[in-house]
């Protein structure tokens, strides 16, 4: 793709696990300064490529070419420090002879560390933030990152973005985190069905592209399956001597049917629906000055806040702030130091947490869902048999015996997602949800919780999902003190003036069903950019529906009402479609002035 002469390349690598082909001919090509993504479906074999590259694993065919003198680092989706006796010592072992050994130690503060810690101790984020100021100390030619953004917090994301976009350093990025492959990347390398396409442009323009791909090789398919067809015809019907002698037409019909056979469809998207109960009542939640420490620490200071059916509230900050504690605090799932919290009437809660849970490694796909044994799943109250439940989240039928230890962190992030939705719910905490999970999963997510017409709580790192999904953030400020802006990610940034690294504002709280965003500070007079709600986008959507239907309603009820006979007939009817009449006229008025009212602002705000 680059014009540069390679410092590495992979060429026809093909690579198979238990018989099964996982890469064919696949081509990976890097130059000086390149900035590559490497895009595809969770199992469709991105980090094993990583480690090709790498070096670390051998192909059963192919090339692998590395530049003479050429440095290359790789950091793998899960690193493992547990052998070294301190982060420094850690990070030092990946320096060469003539590294500036001051940059470990650097890095690592930077990073929010000092060099003394234990690695088996670390936390995942911890870890993860050692094993970067280990790929970064040495300064290399070529930086090979698996998913560098998992378990990092919004802070060291941005860092790291930083760090990257300055650097000479040719990279290769694997990773679910839209706006950081936006932000870094310039050519695309999509890994699909074994095989890779290379595509100069970077990842926000390769999802339209990709599109248009596989819309194309769908017409492809049906066309070849018409010419089989009209193939299959002649060699029943023709003429008996001409299909003899035509032995070229039957070899290209043999052809034609093998090229169907070996075609690989693309997975189809995955179907994920929240089983959802009753709707809540009105009030959701109601907190009031919850204040909680611990060890003499604030982590959260006098907060109030109220959560009505339908908010969508994200919450940001980063690691050891307290996002899980306040979202414990405002559920009751922890008592407060003080304080009191009120929840709404009806609640039905499904929560997903970091953590994924503790279930047994050596235990099946098929018992993690039903939760220990039979083989059916209750979905938003009704049996399904757990197998048809798998398929909706990409899992084919032999995974379901599969053991939990054998699955790749964005199937294990599938699995999760399966089990939190399956409990009927009108109120759905997320911790992590978007972690490992691939970027068409993410798609679908984002669609679920768009249509979910319970009340969101989630903690994400996530900014581009931030932005798809809340239409509120709650920030921490400092010394236990935690603030909610109005909109999303962006949205937060522009009011408060600063990244999350900054130092807190002191800005009056916005709350989350507030219609005004709070004016960034040192911006006299200059309001942040408007945009609807998620509840006015929602309902700009909703409503021509909506008035088709009241419309339908009104003439239905116009021709019950234009019989002559009906008042003699049933005076008590005629007074009833009278008085339904006026009601739906008054109904279908409303929603028309509110389509009307939104149509405007949505028109002004694209204009402006």
């Amino acid at each position: 793709m680059s014009q540069s002469p390679p410092l590495l390349r992979l060429a026809e690598t093909t690579l198979s696990f238990g018989g099964t082909p996982l890469l064919q001919a696949a081509e990976l090509t890097v130059a000086a300064g390149d900035r590559i993504c490497l895009v595809g479906r969770n199992g469709s074999g991105k980090s094993t490529l990583l480690r090709l590259a790498a070096g670390l694993i051998e192909p059963d065919a192919g090339t692998r070419f590395l530049q003479p003198g050429v440095a290359i680092r790789y950091l793998p989706q899960e690193p493992d420090a547990g052998q070294f006796a301190s982060t420094l010592a850690y990070v030092e072992a990946g320096l060469g002879a003539s590294d500036d050994r001051h940059q470990a130690r650097y890095l690592l503060q930077q990073l929010g560390l000092d060099g003394s810690e234990n690695p088996a101790a670390l936390s995942g984020g911890e870890l993860r933030r050692a094993a970067l100021a280990r790929v970064l100390a040495p300064a290399p030619d070529i930086l090979l990152l698996d998913e560098p953004t998992n378990h990092l917090d919004l802070p060291t994301i941005e860092w790291l973005e930083a760090q990257l976009t300055q650097r000479r350093v040719a990279l290769v990025l694997v990773s679910h985190d839209r706006r950081f492959l936006a932000n870094l990347s310039r050519l695309t390398v999509w890994l699909d069905r074994g095989s890779t396409r290379g595509v100069e442009l970077g990842f926000e323009q390769f999802e339209a592209w990709r599109d248009e791909q596989l819309a194309n090789e769908e017409v492809a398919q049906h066309k070849l399956g018409r010419r089989i067809a009209r193939e299959e015809h002649w060699l029943r019907y023709g003429v008996t001597a001409r299909r003899k002698r035509n032995v070229r037409r039957l070899a290209e019909l043999e052809r034609l049917r093998q090229a169907r056979r070996q075609h690989r469809r693309s997975l189809g998207k995955a179907s994920i629906e929240a089983a959802e109960t009753p709707a809540s009542g009105a009030l959701v939640i109601e907190a009031k000055n919850l204040s909680k420490s611990y060890a003499g620490r604030r982590i959260v200071a006098d907060y109030s806040t109220r959560v009505n059916r339908g908010d969508r509230i994200g919450i940001v900050g980063p690691n050891g702030s307290g996002k899980t504690t306040l979202v414990n605090l405002i559920t009751g799932a922890l008592a407060p130091d003080s304080g009191s919290v009120r929840l709404g009437s009806n609640l039905e809660l499904a929560g997903l947490d970091q953590q994924r849970e503790s279930l047994d490694p050596n235990c099946t796909l098929s018992q993690a869902l039903t939760r220990g044994g039979g083989e059916i799943v209750s979905v938003n109250g009704r049996p399904r048999h757990v197998i048809g439940y798998l398929k909706d989240f990409l899992f084919t039928a032999e995974q379901a015996r599969t053991p939990l230890r054998a699955l790749s962190g964005g199937e294990r992030g599938r699995l999760m997602l399966a089990r939190a939705l399956a409990k009927p719910s009108n109120l759905l905490v997320l911790d992590e949800p978007t972690n490992d999970l691939d970027i068409e999963t993410l798609d679908v997510l984002e669609e679920m919780l768009g249509s979910y017409a319970g009340t969101i709580l989630l903690i994400s790192h996530d900014r581009d999902f931030l932005d798809r999904v809340v239409n509120a953030v709650v920030v921490p400020e400092g010394d236990g003190r935690w603030v909610e802006y109005a909109g999303g990610y962006r949205d937060m940034l522009r009011q408060r003036g600063g990244d999350l690294a900054a130092p807190g504002r002191r800005l009056k709280p916005t709350p989350a069903t507030g219609k005004q965003p709070v004016q960034a500070p040192g911006v006299e007079g200059k309001p942040a950019k408007p945009r609807l709600s998620f509840h006015e986008r929602r309902a700009l959507a909703n409503l021509p529906q909506t008035m088709s239907v009241l419309q339908a309603e009104v003439e239905a009820l116009l021709r019950r009402l234009a019989d002559r006979d009906l008042y003699a007939r049933d005076p008590a009817d005629f007074r009833r479609a009278s008085e339904a009449l006026a009601q739906k006229q008054s109904q279908l008025q409303a929603a028309e002035e509110q389509w009307l009212e939104l149509e405007i602002r949505r028109e002004a705000i694209e204009r402006g």
